[in-house]
């Protein structure tokens, strides 16, 4: 069986294979797995932001009928390590921020734990609380490292340096909270000794590792299952104590399932977070527009019981040619919730500020800002010195700039009551393959099953690891079958940071090619073939990201100060696509979040009293289709041979970055208002506008 005659797989634009048990309901997500008897469980919070419990009583609460029990910090099974705080729940009376569980109704119903959550009565002891992120912050501090691991500070040249245009300006981003349409669920079963959980998660083998750890559990004691998943932009990446929460309530009942599905306003509270941030950046150029000197420092904010450091910083070491660098981040320990990752951590809120500064820097020069980035653009990477295994900015910006119409492109201009303006930011992301993935290649009645244990959060997995098999193999795709989403299967690495079409991909060809290798093109009824992604030397010999170029035309009443973006065009270099269908898909997604960042999203802290207020889809506003006109994502023909097999790059994060710097751009241009702090709201516009 040969795929001589058929086109290659890789590069169609095949429909998803999971898209009809999704929109039939056939598809079993976490919660929905069927199970005979299941038991509800639902977390009792916490309602002040620092503090203690002296007392938790359950009188009123365990007298309802289907109530099976409460459990609290004072009845708590020990678990086997506590090191990580944020999972360490119901292990004391400590209250580090609002939210925080401090207690677990278990009950035959979901309404009936709800309701007898919320009788339960909690004595506190209340403690001082800072839950407010400030540029000044006493208590600042430079951490260890920032996500994942790279240096905190950066310094190189001389920053004393004088130039003849400078920019010095200060921005912020908001905190933001994903919010997939899925939420956090959680199914817990023990028997005899074994621990399953089905989980919405993007990483069933990090679930299970943590989970082993925390309960003093060999990881074969635990399996964790998740085919399909309906959403997470990084919240799913690493667990959270909607997890340990489940396996403590089932451990009560063993044999029995116990569910739990955090609310949308738990959410808010219990499943990471986007820090806010305050960028100060410094730009200093000659009169032609060459950079000569940039400055970014981050302030941001953490949890008092768990640092999560935001690389903010990290895009700017590397996206222009200036010989003096400086970056620096620093962080506040506040009495608030753990930030965690968000689609694009880092990229996302730290190119923001300094393509807002490109912008302001272009006006004073009086050049086109996409001339003053094509100037700017590096041979080589400025932080690293290495060459770049394909940088194709400046094809992006071009070739965008024509398919947008940016020669067009005027000062501000009036169409009727609405003020018009277009606005270009570029955007970057890492193309990282991890270590750590292999897959299985199995065949039997004609068919190639491929096993991985991988996560498709929508990006498409289920679609194009099949199609990456297939060209391995050189057999139509529709011979090949796939399984995925349990611990059960070959190790995969987390589907997050853009890497999980580089990472499970490379096994699946090294896996394709030991099978080959082996039984030929001929093979026989169980033959099987296994291999891991194999070692990058050229991690060590390239730079290696993808680019792009955002444009965006907005809209403003110069009477309401009303935003709408009438066209959001992207165009990307993102190595070879392997589907273009689910590829526009993760692009016009991302540029959509970027949107809903200029915008709209606005996690809105009370710091009176430590919690998210508009802790629901009614007030924690995202972006509709009213809100843009005309969306458009298109990619250039690149080729990588650095890269991984296919010559891909990740997708599922770039078409974040950038997007709202474009917008913000765009609306400077329209109204004259430079909005340095997202999201563009009426109050921050109208008393700028023209009369």
């Amino acid at each position: 069986m040969t795929g001589l005659l058929e086109p290659r797989a890789i590069g169609r634009g095949l429909t998803r294979r999971d898209g009809p048990a999704k929109v039939t309901g056939t598809a079993p997500y976490a919660y929905e797995h069927p199970v005979e008897a299941p038991l509800y469980c639902h977390p009792v919070q916490a309602s002040i932001a620092r503090g203690r419990c002296l007392r938790i009583s359950g009188v009123e609460a365990e007298a309802l009928d289907g109530v099976r029990a409460l459990i609290t910090p004072f009845t708590a099974e020990r678990l086997a390590d506590t090191d990580d705080a944020e999972l360490a729940v119901l292990q004391d009376c400590e209250i580090p921020f609002r939210g925080r569980v401090i207690g677990l109704v278990l009950a035959e119903s979901s309404e009936t734990a709800r309701h007898a959550a919320e009788l339960v009565d909690v004595e506190y002891e209340t403690d001082p609380f800072a839950a407010e992120l400030i540029v000044d912050d006493p208590g600042l501090y430079q951490p260890e490292k920032v996500n994942p691991n790279f240096p905190t500070d950066t310094s190189e040249g001389d920053l004393d340096t004088a130039s003849a245009v400078t920019v010095d300006q200060t921005y912020t981003t908001a905190m933001y909270h994903n919010n997939p349409l899925e939420p956090h669920t959680t199914m817990a079963l023990w028997d005899d000794g074994v621990l399953t959980l089905w989980d919405s998660t993007q990483s069933v083998h990090s679930v299970r590792s943590t989970v082993a750890k925390t309960f003093g559990l060999p990881a074969d004691r635990v399996r964790v299952i998740c085919p399909y998943l309906g959403g997470g932009f990084g919240s799913k990446g690493m667990p959270h104590a909607n997890v340990v929460l489940a396996a403590l309530a089932a451990r009560t009942v063993p044999g029995r399932p116990v569910k739990l599905a955090l609310t949308r306003q738990q959410m808010f509270s219990l499943a990471g977070y986007r820090t806010p941030t305050i960028q100060r950046v410094r730009l200093g150029a000659d009169r032609d527009g060459r950079l000569e000197s940039l400055r970014m420092d981050v302030v941001e904010q953490t949890s008092r019981i768990k640092e999560f450091a935001e690389q903010t910083a990290a895009p700017a070491r590397m996206m222009y040619a200036a010989r003096n660098r400086s970056t620096s981040h620093r962080l506040a320990r506040l009495d608030v919730p753990v930030p965690s990752w968000m689609r694009a951590p880092g990229e996302c809120p730290g190119m923001f500020g300094p393509e807002a500064a490109m912008d302001e820097l272009a006006e004073a020069l009086g050049v086109d800002p996409i001339d003053l980035r094509v100037r700017n653009e590096p041979e080589r990477d400025p932080e690293t010195g290495l060459p770049f295994s394909s940088r194709h900015l400046v094809e992006c910006l071009r070739t965008g700039a024509e398919r947008f119409g940016w020669s067009s492109r005027r000062g501000g201009r009036r169409d009727g009551p609405w003020l018009v303006g277009s606005g270009v930011a570029a955007s970057v992301y890492p193309a990282k393959r991890m270590p750590g993935s292999s897959a299985t290649i199995r065949f039997g009645k004609g068919r190639y099953a491929v096993e991985i244990g991988a996560a498709d959060l929508g990006t498409g997995a289920w679609t194009i690891l099949p199609q990456i098999a297939a060209d391995a193999l050189d057999v139509p795709v529709d011979s090949v079958d796939i399984r995925i989403g349990d611990t059960d299967l070959p190790q995969a690495t987390v589907a997050g940071g853009s890497t999980g079409t580089a990472s499970w991909g490379s096994a699946v060809v090294a896996a394709a090619e030991v099978f080959r290798d082996k039984y030929g093109t001929d093979p026989g009824d169980g033959d099987e073939a296994q291999a891991g992604t194999p070692k990058k030397p050229a991690d060590k010999q390239y730079s290696m990201y993808g680019f792009g170029a955002q444009f965006a035309e907005v809209r403003v009443d110069a009477d309401t100060g009303e935003v709408r973006v009438s066209r959001l065009h992207g165009t990307f270099a993102v190595g070879r696509i392997v589907n273009p269908v689910t590829a526009r898909s993760q692009l016009l997604g991302g540029m959509t979040m970027g949107l809903s960042m200029a915008l709209h999203e606005n996690s809105v802290l009370d710091p009176r009293f430590g919690h998210v207020v508009n802790h629901d889809l009614a007030e924690y506003h995202i972006a509709t289709n009213a809100d843009v006109e005309d969306l458009r994502a298109d990619w250039l023909d690149e080729t990588d041979p650095h890269l991984n097999p296919m010559g891909s790059k990740g997708i599922g994060e770039i078409g974040i970055v950038g997007t709202a710097a474009a917008i913000a751009n765009a609306v400077h241009q329209a109204t004259g208002v430079r909005v340095r702090d997202l999201p563009i709201t009426l109050d921050k516009l109208l008393p700028g506008l023209p009369r």
